[in-house]
């Protein structure tokens, strides 16, 4: 999964800088070797405690306010059918005192946050973590907006993302290939039905 949205990554217009933000050593590898052949500038930082997600974010958006961004663009490496057009689209709708709070198929959690300034505010991801960031961005000030992208829509948190997830790849496997291809490995890809 993190294969594929490196890859979407690359492919957008908007992204300056990738920091990948891992505790696990297999994901640390992953990025290392996307970052040979990447276009886009790529880094790891560590997180060897594994504290959880929102620590991991604030650790990316400290390196990324010492390179000088002016917006981050917070995203989990568990949505692998990420769309780098659509992605660039709600980047291209950020400015300076904006929030997008980018909210996943429930409508209750977060798979995506777009900070202008990078900083705004402070990561607080987990259920109901949609929600939470709105409120947060609104006491702060900010000009908050949900974006709904629905490539960023679907993660894998519940064996029940995992076949929704399956069943998207098995009808269009081009959109997260490195996904399709290990889900075939292991048998759990279905056979697409005729159209």
């Amino acid at each position: 999964m993190l294969d594929d949205v490196l890859r979407a990554l690359d492919a957008s217009d908007e992204v300056e800088r990738v920091i990948v933000v891992t505790g696990e050593g297999r994901a640390e590898r992953i990025a290392l070797r996307h970052s040979r052949r990447s276009p886009t500038p790529l880094e790891v930082l560590r997180e060897p405690a594994d504290r959880g997600h929102s620590e991991a974010a604030v650790l990316g958006i400290i390196r990324a306010l010492s390179l000088g961004a002016d917006c981050t663009a917070l995203l989990p490496g568990d949505c692998p059918l990420l769309d780098a057009a659509e992605l660039d689209a709600a980047l291209e709708r950020m400015h300076r005192g904006r929030v997008a709070v980018i909210p996943d198929r429930h409508g209750t959690g977060t798979n995506g946050l777009l900070l202008a300034p990078a900083d705004a505010i402070g990561p607080a991801f987990g259920p109901g973590s949609a929600e939470r960031h709105r409120d947060r961005a609104s006491r702060a000030g900010y000009d908050v907006a949900t974006e709904e992208l629905a490539s960023l829509a679907l993660d894998l948190d519940t064996p029940e993302d995992l076949e929704a997830l399956a069943a998207r790849l098995a009808e269009e496997p081009a959109s997260a290939s490195a996904t399709a291809g290990a889900l075939e490995s292991i048998g759990r890809l279905p056979t697409p039905r005729p159209g």
